[in-house]
């Protein structure tokens, strides 16, 4: 028995051009997040209900989220610290109908890690300038200057690896959990046992590690950003 845990071609057109399913599923997932907003955000009532009330719930727990880790000087980032989160968990979330979740894949993984590394860069650069961005990793003591910029370069690597590998790790799993309740299943004949035994397991790498993976990877992408950022006043 093999296991394939590199992403299908879906198209292709040629051997540079074409699109695998982690790219196709991210696409969908997108668009589903871009139809939810614009159906909660349609008609907007006072008293919000149904999808504006969900919406204005997440929105509310989101920006209370970002005040309590970043503090209110950064609300700003506030709409994108959502989006990722939303992203990543219903990109992971995929798994629960049995497909390949997108952040089960590298590449994706370390595109969403290198995204928030600019992010941080070009914060950190805007507020500190470009003499103060340099001159940041010589602190505390100036021979802590290589150790603080390999620290630096390696965190999207270390963040791109730990949601790649946890959700893969999932993936492969239940995939080897379901290929030996199916032999046990041919052998015994009872087919109750692939419909029942997996749940536990579904809850916890389908639904459970995606939201914590989701969530560990907009934390770490929050308290980045703001030690990255210094404002007029902050103490050296």
């Amino acid at each position: 028995m093999s296991l394939d845990v590199s992403p299908r071609i879906i198209f292709w057109w040629s051997p540079s051009f074409y699109i695998t399913e982690t790219a196709l599923w991210a696409m969908i997932v997108a668009a589903f997040l871009i139809i939810m907003a614009l159906l909660s955000t349609r008609k907007l009532q006072r008293n919000p209900k149904g999808m504006q009330g969900v919406a204005e719930l997440i929105v509310e727990t989101v920006y209370n989220f970002v005040r309590d880790t970043m503090g209110k000087r950064n609300m700003a980032f506030a709409p994108y610290i959502g989006t990722l989160f939303l992203f990543l968990f219903f990109s992971s979330l995929l798994g629960l109908l049995h497909w390949r979740a997108a952040t089960a894949d590298v590449n994706f993984a370390f595109a969403m890690a290198i995204l928030v590394f600019l992010l941080i860069q070009i914060n950190s650069i805007r507020s500190k300038g470009v003499g103060g961005y340099f001159k940041h990793f010589a602190k505390p003591y100036p021979f802590m200057y290589p150790i603080n910029l390999l620290e630096e370069i390696t965190f999207p690597l270390s963040l791109g690896f730990r949601i790649f590998g946890n959700i893969l790790a999932g993936y492969i799993i239940m995939e080897l959990f379901f290929d030996m309740l199916a032999g046990v299943t041919s052998s015994i004949g009872i087919p109750f046992l692939q419909m029942v035994i997996p749940l536990p397991l579904n809850f916890f790498f389908d639904m459970f590690e995606p939201g914590l993976q989701a969530f560990v990877f907009s934390m770490l992408t929050m308290s980045f950003i703001a030690r990255a950022i210094t404002y007029p006043g902050d103490e050296e």
